[in-house]
């Protein structure tokens, strides 16, 4: 053993220390060297003593050895005795639970399995909550197993349920479901909470093995039937920020209402530009404004952006509120801002007629649609007529008199912005940009604020027209921060993995299709089979299919293209006012065009973060959408319906119902008198005994038998179909499965 002082001579991380602390403590990195070298599990006392820790280093050395912990680096027992936890084959992660009780832990190492915990380990955790596991072996399926030995971090403090009446305590049920324990709470601690009603319980106790969870309910959001209420519950399910502090409002709030004068200093003004807004009926945030120009022999597209980051600082409180949010949330009916309203759809919005600061991409393109230069600056702007997708479609292909004259004034550069857009399009197929034309709803309600019909919605040619805008003005913003010093952060979509590659080549062998491209795909192979499937019946199953066997689009402060866009760079520079990595691209742009180098603090966390918002988002708002579908179902129950099957899963198919655009699931239990295996590959159920075959795409009679509004599941009843055993796919079958088998003993040798 090396004497003391040595140990903290010899320190691998002096150097840092030294930076960040006048008396350095000893690294995370010196510590667990040391106690890798003293062989077993030591001591606080000894270790403090090993490391010579003077009486004013002790508590800044307790805060270091709490942090240790607290990442899972280390365990910390009852005796005050310290392990390193890979030592004793520990693995810290967060807890993923099943509404069936049962859980895993997902590592942190990504490269280690996920681990499954039973009912009875998952008893003493809520989902997401932090744990340290030792895996103990593996369950009968061949997964690993283990048992939770400490819990790091209690995540979840606050928990919104549906109150069930019980005998002297009251009894709540977490609308997360992958919480399975109940929830007591004591008669005086439950604000006179009735069955049914839905509320906020503030955690006093945590769960373990010995006891459940307690709370206390602190508030009485409704109860199923009032109108909002799922969204009240999506909120709070998914811990969405939806209110500003005070302090947040005021900041917003103390700007001048309208843009004067002085605030031109510094800006090209481009109030005689004729730009206009295009947008959907119900927006109220108005981010971009476009004018398309045609010359001799080229085209001008100006794309002027609202100048958020004038209003928003890097130390302000509005930043940090708007970090924390990462982006709007758009629920049917309600949106969840980024910024506060008096700059979303006040200073910030491009609203008609009045002036407003905006950062504009000013772009040439050639007659072959190729960018030959473009540059960037800031303005002042005024719009000229706020439109909608709808208007400019009849204006342009529906030959509407009324409307063109009505916008007379904007006709001509309307028409300029179409011309463009089909050189633009011309452009995007030769590249072999991905375009999936699919169809989305949109949810009509009644007085009650519940569905009266769902609706399809379909792109006409006008949002087409704002999609190729901002998709070049996103990709100059990507080039010039590649061209110019300084940090940049980027919108990143990867090629697919080679397991879903494989995949997907396996179910379109099966619809004589071929994925060309080899082990390498490019976009343009993806284009080629939509091309293909264009006009058959199940083009929108297989579309989805497609979509599934690519990565998510992600954000990086690192740029590594985009293979969905057929991109080399891509960013978003488009949409500051709901997106927090708009807002620091501009930042970043405006820093280079002053010359400066830009500078982002915690960039990649901040990527990540957003990232993380984007998803939660996503999830929270179909969860309201699935919740609404629920409910709008309760009536149906015992009607049939013909439906189209749109996923296959272990469990059973989800069928899309026709006409309604409603998902329920079929269990495998209703499918008939067989054994069904599970096909991944092909998105298929096989029949053991009669090979009866069910997969993306058939068409089947069902009827609605149960609706559960607390698990949110609309389960469905076989009435029948025209399918039959199909010999051709069981064998196909056989081959696939005797082919994983080898490649599986392949790679055990």
């Amino acid at each position: 053993m090396k004497n003391k002082k040595q140990n903290r001579r010899l320190d691998p991380q002096l150097a840092r220390e030294s930076e960040l602390y006048e008396n350095p403590i000893p690294s995370r990195e010196l510590i667990l060297q040391v106690m890798e070298e003293h062989g077993v599990p030591v001591k606080k006392l000894e270790l403090i003593k090993i490391l010579d820790i003077q009486d004013d280093e002790i508590i800044f050395f307790e805060k270091r050895i709490r942090a240790m912990e607290r990442q899972g680096q280390i365990l910390i027992n009852r005796k005050d005795v310290l392990c390193i936890s890979k030592k004793i084959n520990l693995s810290s992660g967060r807890v993923m639970g099943h509404p069936d009780g049962y859980g895993f832990l997902i590592p942190e190492d990504e490269a280690m399995d996920d681990v499954f915990l039973s009912p009875r380990e998952m008893s003493q955790v809520f989902n997401k909550d932090r744990v340290m596991v030792q895996v103990t072996g593996q369950d009968r399926r061949g997964r690993l197993e283990g048992k939770i030995v400490e819990v790091l971090e209690r995540v979840n403090k606050v928990l919104v349920g549906r109150v069930i009446q019980g005998q002297g305590v009251t009894v709540v049920s977490a609308e997360d479901k992958r919480i399975s324990q109940d929830i007591l709470i004591p008669y005086d601690l439950d604000l006179n909470a009735k069955t049914g009603d839905v509320v906020e319980v503030e955690i006093t106790t945590q769960p373990s093995f010995r006891s459940k969870p307690m709370g206390k309910v602190i508030n009485i959001l409704g109860n199923y039937s009032d109108s909002g209420i799922e969204i009240e519950i999506a909120l709070r399910k998914h811990n969405l920020p939806y209110v500003f502090k005070k302090e947040v409002i005021k900041e917003a709030e103390s700007f001048d209402q309208e843009v004067k004068e002085k605030d031109f200093k510094g800006r090209i003004d481009i109030r005689d530009l004729p730009l206009v807004t295009i947008d959907g009926e119900t927006a109220r945030d108005f981010d971009d404004a476009v004018y398309a120009e045609q010359k001799k022999d080229s085209w001008r597209l100006v794309v002027a952006i609202a100048d958020v980051s004038t209003y928003v600082k890097e130390t302000s409180m509005l930043n940090e509120s708007a970090i924390e949010r990462g982006n709007s949330v758009y629920f049917p009916r309600r949106v969840i801002p980024m910024l506060p309203e008096a700059l979303s759809n006040g200073l910030c919005s491009l609203n008609p007629h009045v002036d407003r600061l905006c950062m504009v991409c000013d772009m040439t393109f050639d007659l072959n649609g190729d960018i030959t230069k473009y540059k960037f600056y800031p303005s002042v702007m005024n719009s000229k007529a706020r439109l909608t997708y709808t208007i400019v479609d009849k204006i342009l292909n529906k030959n509407d008199q009324t409307l063109k004259k009505e916008y007379e004034k904007s006709y001509k550069d309307l028409v300029n912005l179409q011309n463009l857009f089909k050189l633009l399009s011309k452009k995007r197929e030769k590249r072999g940009a991905i375009d999936f034309d699919s169809t989305e709803t949109s949810i009509v309600f009644n007085d009650k604020g519940k569905i009266d019909f769902i609706k399809p919605i379909y792109r006409n040619e006008a949002h087409r027209i704002i999609e190729e805008c901002m998709l070049s003005a996103n990709v100059c913003a990507a080039n010039y921060l590649l061209d110019n010093p300084g940090d940049g952060i980027y919108r990143n979509h990867e090629t697919p993995s080679e397991e879903k590659l494989t995949n997907l080549r396996d179910f379109l062998l099966d619809f004589g299709l071929t994925l060309g491209g080899g082990s390498e795909p490019t976009v343009k192979d993806y284009g080629e089979i939509l091309k293909k499937i264009a006009d058959r019946p199940d083009a929108h199953l297989l579309q989805t299919v497609l979509l599934r066997s690519m990565q998510q689009a992600a954000y990086s402060s690192k740029n590594l293209g985009h293979f969905g866009l057929a991109y080399s760079a891509y960013t978003h520079f488009t949409s500051p006012i709901r997106r927090y990595p708009d807002l620091l691209v501009h930042r970043a742009i405006k820093s280079q065009l002053d010359g400066k180098n830009s500078k982002i603090k915690n960039i990649e966390a901040i990527a990540l973060h957003c990232s993380t918002t984007e998803r939660i988002a996503d999830d929270a708002t179909r969860d309201v959408e699935s919740w609404l579908k629920c409910y709008f179902m309760q009536d149906k129950v015992g009607e049939s319906f013909w439906g189209t099957v749109a996923g296959v899963t272990g469990f059973g198919l989800f069928i899309e119902l026709d006409d309604i655009y409603i998902e329920g699931l079929l269990h495998v239990t209703e499918l008939g008198n067989d054994y069904f295996t599970f096909d991944k590959a092909r998105h298929a159920m096989v029949g053991e005994k009669t090979n009866l075959t069910y997969r993306l795409g058939d068409r089947l009679e069902i009827k609605v038998i149960r609706v559960d509004l607390d698990s949110i599941k609309i389960d469905l009843g076989l009435i029948g179909s025209q399918k039959k055993p199909s010999k051709k796919f069981k064998k196909s079958f056989i081959r696939a499965e005797k082919s994983k088998k080898k490649i599986k003993r392949r790679k055990k040798k």
